[in-house]
C-alpha cells in the first residue's frame, strides 16, 4: 500500500474513531443529565405529596390525595413495611400492574416496561395514621427515550457529514505529505536513468521536515557531483602524469637494450635516468594516494601544544637530511591547541617546497598578527609571477616543468598542503616577487587558542 493511501486511510479511521468515542461520550452524558432531571422531578412529585398527605384532614381520602399528584404516563403506589399496598393509582398503561424490582441503594432505578425505559424511586413518609410507609412513584420515560432517539440520529448524521470533510482533507494532507517523497522518487530515478545529479525544486523559505529533506537532497547530490568530478579529474591527472614518467623509463630502457650494453656513459645516463623517474613516479603516487584521503573526511586529534617548539621539532630532522640552513624567528613560545601530526604535515609540505625551489636559507617566523596567529615559510628562490600564483594550490598544476621535472615536483604538494590546512581550521596566504622568493604563511584564528587554559 503507498503511503498516500496510508496516510488517508488511517487519518480517516482515526478521526472516525475519535468522532464515535466523543459521540457515545455526548450520549451517555446527555443521558445521564436526562435521567438526573426526570429523578428530580419524581422527588419533586414525591415531597408535594408528602406536604399535601401532611396536610390531610379527616374527611379527605389518601388515594384522592395521592391521585392528585400522578405523573403523566406514571403511577404512585404507598406500600407499609410489609409490601402490602396502601394506596395504588391506577393509569392508563397500567403501571399498578407491573412488579419493579427497585433498588434500595440507589437513587433511583431504570426498569424495562413494555419495551420502554421506566425510572422509578422510592421514598419514605408518614403515613396518615403515623406508620411509616414507602412512596414509589413510577414514570415511563417515553418522551426522553423519543428525544435520545432523536439525538443519536443526529449524532450519526454529524459524524456522517464531519467525515466528508476529514476524508477530503486526508487526501489532500496526502498529497502535501507524498508530493515531495514522489518528486525525489523521480528525481533519483531520472538520475539513475541519465547517470546525471539532479536535484528538485525547493522552497527557499520552506522551514518545514519536507523541504529540509528536499534541500539535504539536493546538498547530497551536489556532494556527489563534486565528488565524482574530483574522482574523474584526479583519474584523469594521475593517468596524464604517471604516463611522462613511464614514458621516460620506457625509452631510456630501450636505449639501454640498444647500446647501453656497449657504451658505459649511455647506460649510466639511462641507469640513472630510470632511477630518478621511478623516485618522482614514487613520491608522486605517494602524494596521491594521499591526496585521495584528503577528498575523504580528516580525522584531526587537537590538542595543547607549544607551536615554537613543534616548528623546532620539524624542522631538525630537514637540518640534517638536506644539510641546509633553517632559521627560526619570532616568540619563544607559544600554546596552540592544534593537530601537532597534521601541522608537521603541513609545515614539512611547505618546508620541502621551499628546499627545492631556493639555494639560499628558509625562514621560519612564528607571530601574532592581529586576530590571527601565523607561521611564515619564507624562501630566497626565484620567485613565482602573478599570474601564477591564482593556480598554485590547484592539484597538479607546476609553474616551471623543466625545473619541476629537476626538483621532482608533482604539483600536488600544496593541494594536499591546502586540504589539511582547511582541516585545522587554518588560512594559507602566499606572497611571491620574481627574483626575490616566496613566502607561504599559515594563519590560525585566535579563538582556537587558549581554549583550555
Amino acid at each position: 500500500m503507498k503511503i498516500k493511501s496510508k496516510i488517508h486511510l488511517y487519518s480517516t479511521l482515526l478521526m472516525l474513531v475519535i468522532l464515535i468515542i466523543t459521540n457515545i461520550g455526548i450520549y451517555i452524558l446527555f443521558e445521564k443529565m436526562a435521567h438526573d432531571t426526570e429523578y428530580n422531578q419524581l422527588l419533586i412529585r414525591s415531597k408535594e405529596v408528602t406536604a399535601s398527605l401532611s396536610k390531610m384532614t379527616g374527611e379527605m381520602d389518601a388515594g384522592t390525595v395521592v391521585r392528585a399528584h400522578l405523573p403523566p404516563n406514571g403511577a404512585i403506589r404507598v406500600v407499609d413495611d410489609k409490601g402490602k399496598s396502601k394506596v395504588t393509582t391506577e393509569s392508563e398503561l397500567g403501571l399498578e400492574k407491573e412488579h419493579f424490582d427497585i433498588n434500595p441503594k440507589e437513587r433511583y432505578t431504570i426498569d424495562d416496561f413494555k419495551g420502554t425505559r421506566t425510572m422509578l424511586i422510592r421514598v419514605p413518609i408518614i403515613w396518615t395514621d403515623g406508620e411509616v410507609v414507602q412512596l414509589e412513584v413510577v414514570q415511563v420515560l417515553e418522551d426522553l427515550e423519543n428525544n435520545l432517539g432523536l439525538l443519536r440520529l443526529v449524532l450519526i448524521g454529524m459524524t456522517i457529514l464531519a467525515m466528508i470533510p476529514i476524508a477530503a482533507s486526508s487526501v489532500a494532507l496526502g498529497r502535501i505529505v507524498t508530493q515531495p517523497v514522489e518528486k525525489l522518487i523521480s528525481t533519483m530515478a531520472t538520475s539513475q536513468r541519465s547517470g546525471t545529479y539532479e536535484k528538485i525544486q525547493v522552497s527557499v523559505d520552506g522551514k518545514d521536515e519536507l523541504a529540509q529533506m528536499g534541500r539535504t537532497f539536493n546538498d547530497m547530490m551536489e556532494q556527489l557531483e563534486q565528488n565524482y568530478n574530483k574522482q574523474e579529474q584526479f583519474v584523469s591527472n594521475a593517468s596524464h602524469e604517471l604516463k611522462t614518467p613511464l614514458t621516460v623509463i620506457e625509452s631510456y630502457a630501450r636505449l639501454l637494450t640498444r647500446q647501453g650494453f656497449d657504451n658505459r656513459a649511455v647506460a649510466l645516463e639511462a641507469v640513472e635516468a630510470i632511477r630518478s623517474e621511478t623516485g618522482r613516479m614514487k613520491e608522486m603516487i605517494a602524494q596521491m594516494l594521499e591526496l585521495a584521503k584528503s577528498n575523504e573526511h580528516l580525522t584531526f586529534e587537537f590538542v595543547e601544544t607549544d607551536l615554537r617548539a613543534l616548528v623546532e621539532n620539524t624542522i631538525q630532522p630537514m637540518r640534517q637530511a638536506y644539510g641546509r640552513e633553517f632559521i627560526v624567528e619570532g616568540n619563544e613560545s607559544m600554546l596552540l591547541i592544534t593537530d601537532v601530526n597534521r601541522l608537521k604535515q603541513l609545515l614539512f609540505i611547505l618546508l620541502d617546497n621551499a628546499r627545492k625551489y631556493s639555494d639560499r636559507e628558509i625562514k621560519i617566523a612564528v607571530q601574532e598578527q592581529g586576530e590571527m596567529v601565523a607561521i611564515s615559510v619564507m624562501d630566497y628562490g626565484n620567485g613565482i609571477s602573478e599570474q601564477h600564483l591564482l593556480h598554485i594550490f590547484d592539484r597538479f598544476y607546476r609553474v616551471d616543468q623543466d625545473r619541476n621535472r629537476k626538483t621532482g615536483g608533482t604539483g600536488l604538494g600544496l593541494a594536499i598542503a591546502k586540504d589539511i590546512a582547511a582541516g585545522l581550521g587554518a588560512e594559507l596566504k602566499i606572497e611571491s616577487i620574481v627574483g626575490m622568493g616566496t613566502t607561504i604563511r599559515i594563519l590560525i584564528p585566535k579563538e582556537r587558542i587558549l581554549i583550555d587554559f
